[in-house]
């Protein structure tokens, strides 16, 4: 949904990456969003011998270096690496954070945030068995049930299809991470995709890795002179229920902490809200930050995206990242027997009982086509 030593003898060459938009492909299947189209299968940059490194300047042109030439570019200071990996990307001037145009809604995002990490850090004090029995409870369901299944595969990439009545429940899960509500959600989400590691993505390490996995939350000032307003949800944005969930959002989150306030009075409010609140924002934020960073590549992608199995067992699959970038229309991101993928796992049980339809999952030729050896 949604991070966290090698010997100088395995030690990675060295990628460098300030790319260009890209437009994403997705025939076959084709995904018809409102004034929104995704191609899975153009690349940003084809697949390159391992003793080439890929550069991009900021007018979008890639050149290809040895490695020879980048490692001097990196000593002369044009290029930084992201920390512990092999990514290095070029320098841009940083505006310090004081510095730049806070907007209401800015302070208003850091304000929750740094108040359910102030929240949870009194888990020590409130804790017992039932209060982490809720924790972990509203754990699957938000997380799961609300970010990885619907936010994400359902709303966002229409990866299967499910009984309004499901897929309104389901979303109104997802309202409960306090992440946001699903038409603003799931905009930002196609952005990234359309604009993946290029200086048009929302959240991409070229801005550093805590832009990628939180700063970017709080500049929405950035965010709209990269992609503009919202205009990528039409299809969401002309259903009441998300007219009704973006509108009163808030008020949401603020009706489940008094239900778990009234059940298990100040600890309920502690670990079913603030330990588990934080929980899920952060292996959320990884899968933007870590799983674009650290991993490996199967496919060939022309992005940052990278597989990452740590965050896959923390985020309920979503790690796989990779695999994600490549056939994005696909329910399934764990495309290997031993890739651990619980979000689909759900899905393929909603599909046995017949509540999930039009499964999309990737065809041998489409594998073909993104396979790191394919020409």
């Amino acid at each position: 949904m949604a991070s966290l030593l090698t010997s100088p003898l395995t030690k990675p060459k060295p990628v460098f990456l300030s790319s260009p938009p890209r437009a994403l492909n997705t025939s076959p299947p084709s995904l018809n969003f409102t004034r929104i189209s995704f191609n899975h299968h153009q690349k940003l940059a084809p697949f390159r011998p391992p003793s080439l490194v890929a550069a991009f300047s900021e007018k979008g042109p890639k050149r290809d270096v040895t490695a020879a030439a980048a490692a001097a570019a990196a000593e002369e200071g044009d290029y930084r690496r992201i920390m512990l990996s092999d990514v290095m990307v070029k320098k841009k001037e940083k505006v310090l954070w004081w510095e730049r145009k806070w907007k209401p809604m800015d302070f208003g995002s850091f304000a929750v945030v740094l108040s359910m990490h102030l929240l949870s850090l009194l888990a020590p004090f409130q804790f017992n068995w039932r209060a982490v029995s809720v924790a972990f409870g509203l754990y699957i369901v938000t997380g799961l049930l609300g970010i990885t299944l619907s936010f994400h595969r359902n709303l966002s990439h229409k990866s299967f299809k499910l009984p309004k009545w499901l897929e309104y429940l389901f979303a109104y899960c997802g309202a409960q991470a306090l992440q946001g509500n699903p038409i603003d959600w799931v905009s930002t989400h196609r952005y990234h995709h359309q604009f993946c590691d290029s200086d048009r993505d929302p959240h991409s390490p070229l801005d550093g890795f805590w832009f990628s996995h939180m700063n970017w939350m709080f500049d929405t000032s950035t965010i709209t002179k990269r992609v503009g307003e919202p205009n990528n949800v039409g299809d969401l944005e002309k259903q009441p229920f998300y007219q009704f969930l973006r509108t009163t959002y808030i008020w949401h989150p603020v009706a489940l902490a008094v239900a778990l306030y009234a059940i298990g009075g100040f600890p309920f409010i502690v670990w079913g809200m603030g330990v588990r609140i934080v929980w899920v924002y952060h292996i959320t934020w990884l899968v933007n930050s870590a799983c674009h960073v650290w991993g490996k590549q199967a496919w060939n992608t022309g992005d940052l995206s990278k597989n990452n199995w740590w965050v896959a067992a923390l985020a309920f699959g979503e790690g796989w990242h990779n695999n994600h970038h490549a056939f994005e229309f696909s329910a399934r991101h764990g495309l290997e027997w031993w890739q651990l993928d619980m979000t689909w796992y759900v899905v393929r049980f909603l599909q046995a009982i017949g509540l999930a339809t039009d499964v999309k999952l990737p065809s041998e030729a489409q594998k073909q086509r993104m396979a790191l050896t394919s020409d």
